[in-house]
């Protein structure tokens, strides 16, 4: 014959089991879930310069410029503007560029905004990756050690 506290337990041990295993099917679900067209594990590892510049150009330039570097009908594709023939193909052009801006195509003057020259580099390290087809379209995950 059970005791009361015996099969209270019994009951304790049940209903966490149960708990446990629904919890784990549900975080099976949740992740396969999340393997859909828009979250995409990282393709590619780059250092923190590169991956604070991928951060950079998100908040400041793909709203004109297109994510991951591809242009739209308000700015052009930076892949192809930084490519040997194209019209920015020095780093330093890139910095002139960005830094005074070009107000009569809409491009604001970033360094007049507040921008500093580190975060101008960081922004050219991943557009110049993405120009020389060393970094792939969406977010890289950071290089441990970097």
């Amino acid at each position: 014959m059970r005791t009361p506290t015996s099969t209270m337990t019994r009951r304790m041990v049940l209903g966490a089991a149960l708990v446990f295993g629904l919890c784990a099917v549900a975080g099976s679900v949740q992740a396969q879930e999340l393997r859909d067209q828009w979250h995409q594990a990282p393709r590619d590892t780059v250092s923190q310069e590169v991956y604070d510049g991928w951060k950079q150009f998100n908040l400041n330039c793909a709203r004109c410029h297109g994510e991951d570097v591809q242009g739209t009908t308000i700015a052009p594709h930076l892949i192809l503007s930084l490519k040997p023939d194209g019209p920015i193909n020095t780093k330093q052009l890139f910095i002139q560029t960005v830094c005074a801006g070009r107000p009569p195509k809409g491009m604001p003057s970033w360094c007049a905004l507040g921008m500093e020259l580190p975060t101008i580099d960081k922004i050219y390290s991943y557009v110049k990756g993405r120009s020389d087809a060393k970094i792939a379209a969406g977010r890289p995950a950071v290089k441990p050690g970097t």
